[in-house]
């Protein structure tokens, strides 16, 4: 039976009214039969998913629920919209000094380069404004220890007036996010969460669950019920990308299509290439479900290489996919994590100082590239670098578009 965004929408919006009432390491590439998932696919009877530490139900139907909501605030600026928006009082937070003090997980793949640039971008607009003078960064380069020191040496400065976090890893991060907000200085997290509430905002994109839902529904919408997918992952450990996983989990546990396999890539294109190709040379694989576009190109050249169709295939709205797809005509979507959420954080961090409120948990609009907009997107990035993102959100800012060329 195929699952439809409508009928898991319903659904959705079912369990949340019903909750109202009441109160792994990346393989070596082995034999699909090796890797196989064996709680997806093949259309058999599912037990509900219990709760997990990447899997929480409430949390997943709420997202599912919320695609369809319309975000409140003017859709030409989707980086200060918000979906159901709760807010909280800042005036303990509101001061003169406007010193911001960041820490960086990474800038390490295309998605987190194109937002740095649009992120340092809008800073630049509010310096010239002197709404923030000196912007202090710190980048972890992806590593959890260093993210911590540097969350840490923030603090004993004394001198930072916010702090901005988007975490490495969604555990080991949590104690360091917990101590900035105890030094009394305004935190603001965005992109990956932790496991903390305490600080002032969190913003993020609808989420993981709506991303890999997103993708595996139109794999499932566009596949014969019996075909294969297999699904490409970047790394394991981190909240949105697992959220990304567990719903396509769901979704494909409720359809008759057969997953083969699910593969940690590390986003490198070369590994991807040589796992699909592995792949197709023990049988058909009929589509491919990534939890992020990294690579995505590397995926489809594999087919080409082996004389094989193109799959139906979910990558990102990194342009380097979108002018492939547009190139081959292949059928597709590209899921979005909406990159112009790097504005929303520095946008935010200046609202706290002013004592206005702000969203505790501030949830972006995060709409799919279907082919309907595809080609739009395109054209107004033109001109943009192969791994650009579609949605960065920066075509107001000044710098453009020469910063995200010269990058």
């Amino acid at each position: 039976m195929r699952t439809t965004r409508a009928l898991l929408a319903a659904s959705a919006a079912a369990a949340l009214m019903l909750a109202a009432c009441t109160t792994d390491e990346p393989s070596d590439t082995a034999a699909p039969d090796e890797t196989a998932t064996e709680d997806a696919g093949a259309g058999g009877e599912e037990e509900e998913t219990a709760d997990g530490e990447f899997f929480v139900r409430a949390d997943f139907d709420r997202q599912l629920a919320q695609r369809d909501i319309e975000p409140e605030g003017d859709p030409a600026t989707p980086w200060l919209q918000a979906i159901e928006p709760e807010y909280v009082d800042t005036a303990e937070f509101a001061q003169d000094g406007n010193t911001l003090c960041f820490s960086n997980a990474s800038v390490s793949n295309p998605w987190r380069v194109t937002g740095w640039i649009t992120m340092q971008q809008q800073v630049e607009v509010l310096q010239q404004q002197g709404l923030i003078g000196e912007f202090r960064v710190s980048d972890a380069a992806d590593d959890d220890n260093k993210q911590i020191s540097d969350i840490q040496a923030f603090i004993d400065a004394g001198d930072c007036n916010a702090i901005i976090i988007s975490p490495s890893t969604t555990a080991t991060l949590t104690p360091a996010v917990e101590a900035a907000c105890a030094s009394g200085v305004p935190v603001i997290v965005f992109d990956r969460g932790v496991n903390t509430d305490c600080m002032v905002t969190f913003i993020h994109p609808i989420g993981g669950y709506a991303y890999g839902a997103d993708a595996a529904e139109f794999l499932v919408e566009n596949l014969e019920p019996g075909s294969t997918v297999l699904a490409l992952r970047i790394l394991p450990g981190v909240d949105v990308l697992e959220n990304r996983w567990a719903a396509a989990q769901e979704i494909f546990g409720d359809s008759e299509l057969e997953v083969l396999g699910d593969e940690f890539t590390g986003g490198d294109g070369a590994e991807i290439k040589n796992i699909v190709t592995q792949y197709l040379q023990r049988g058909e694989v009929d589509g491919i479900w990534m939890d992020a576009g990294d690579g995505a190109v590397a995926a489809i050249e594999a087919f080409e290489d082996t004389g094989n169709d193109y799959p139906v295939m979910a990558g990102e709205d990194e342009l380097s996919f979108m002018r492939k797809w547009q190139e081959t005509g292949m059928t597709a979507v590209a899921p979005v994590y909406s990159n112009f959420q790097w504005r929303t954080p520095i946008l935010a961090a200046t609202m706290i100082w002013a004592g206005e409120q702000v969203p505790s948990e501030w949830v972006l609009p995060q709409d799919p590239i279907t082919e309907d907009d595809r080609d739009d997107f395109l054209d107004r990035n033109a001109d943009m670098p192969a791994l650009h993102y579609a949605k960065f959100g920066g075509e107001d800012l000044p710098g453009f578009p020469t910063a995200w060329q010269d990058r």
